[in-house]
């Protein structure tokens, strides 16, 4: 006999005895045979049952019981056939009850195991803090093959996600109606939603980042969201994570407009940062100056930077700025004379501008170098 079907004989035997006995005694049922149905009510959740199955089978039970209270069998009058049928009811009302309690604490307990072990997965596989081949082996457990290359996407929003977070139970659920089971894992993590999705499934990423950054109305949109780049193994999920937090931080060091965001665009940054010691030199010595003007170096370093994004033509620089093109023109000349750099020789050029994206980088000038 299986372990779940001896958890059915058990409450039925328990179940058949307690209404035998409340049908010839009117009795309700006591508090501790109302606790052993609950720990029964656990067991058959623990041994797979459902509760529907679980009540069938009592009302069944019931119906048995029922077929034997006097009167029906021709020996009682008519009061004592209506009190034993009272207690019957009575009876198999608060047992079904009990029942019930115990069978939702047990899910209730499965649910919070089953999220503490989904938790604890999701620590390990985007940290990398477990054996590759028994977290690979966790991994199918939560629906990830990770001998595949994945790709992971994260989004970061005006507040923190968690997972009762309406935006994340859309995009949960518009994943699902529209991909099903494909490989794929959605969560939060400090505050951020992850999507990890297989290469093969790009489209995932691209509908989870359409979503949360339109979710629809009544949604708060996030405010950005970053893919890293295709990595294999359960090393590569790390990887491909860290590229994209690693491309929201580059963003809003650097007040990026975009709010998508690829790794591989913006590679150039992590180049730059390699050598802290080194791009703090380059900064100092080329844009150090700039703090001698009037104002500081604060407006001329944002006109390097508008310059650049506005192509180097004036008018729509000046227009960014909020300045006109002849003042404009006097800080190129200011810029040119502290520094001994020129925005319109194409070296020169490239030198500011990567010593401006440096002093972003660095929080320099608020920031000492």
């Amino acid at each position: 006999m299986t372990e779940g079907a001896g958890t059915l004989a058990e409450l039925s035997h328990r179940y058949l005895e307690l209404l035998a006995d409340v049908s010839g005694t009117g009795r309700s049922l006591h508090r501790p045979e109302l606790e052993s149905l609950r720990l029964l009510g656990e067991r058959t959740a623990e041994s797979g049952h459902g509760l529907r199955e679980v009540v069938s089978y009592c009302l069944g039970a019931t119906r048995e019981v029922w077929q034997t209270l006097p009167g029906i069998a021709g020996a009682s009058t008519l009061g004592e056939l209506r009190r034993a049928g009272e207690a019957v009811l009575a009876a198999t009302d608060a047992a079904l009850a009990a029942l019930g309690e115990g069978h939702e604490r047990a899910q209730r307990l499965a649910v919070r195991q089953e999220e503490a072990l989904r938790r604890e997965f999701i620590d390990d596989l985007l940290y990398g803090r477990s054996d590759p081949g028994v977290l690979a082996e966790r991994a199918e457990r939560f629906g990830l093959r990770l001998a595949r290359t994945h790709a992971v996407a994260v989004a970061v929003g005006e507040e923190p996600y968690d997972d009762v977070h309406p935006v994340v139970r859309r995009v949960e659920r518009e994943l699902a109606g529209r991909f099903g089971e494909r490989d794929v894992l959605l969560a939060t993590k400090d505050g951020r939603l992850v999507c990890v999705a297989p290469d093969s499934e790009r489209a995932v990423l691209d509908f989870f980042a359409h979503l949360a950054l339109r979710p629809g109305p009544g949604y708060r949109p996030a405010r950005r969201v970053a893919t890293g780049r295709r990595h294999s193994g359960a090393g590569g999920v790390v990887r491909s994570y860290e590229e994209a937090l690693g491309a929201l931080d580059f963003a809003d060091r650097l007040a990026l407009p975009a709010a998508l965001l690829k790794a591989e665009e913006l590679l150039v940054f992590p180049v730059l940062m390699r050598d802290r010691a080194a791009m703090a030199e380059l900064v100092r010595s080329v844009l150090g100056p700039l703090t001698a003007a009037r104002g500081g170096a604060r407006p001329l370093l944002d006109t390097i930077a508008i310059q650049a994004e506005a192509g180097y033509v004036n008018a729509a620089a000046a227009r960014r700025l909020g300045i006109s093109v002849r003042t404009l023109s006097y800080r190129l000349e200011r810029i040119k004379s502290l520094t001994g750099y020129d925005l319109s020789d194409a070296l020169h050029r490239y030198t500011l501008e990567t010593a401006a994206m440096g002093a972003r980088l660095l929080g320099w000038p608020e920031q000492p170098l």
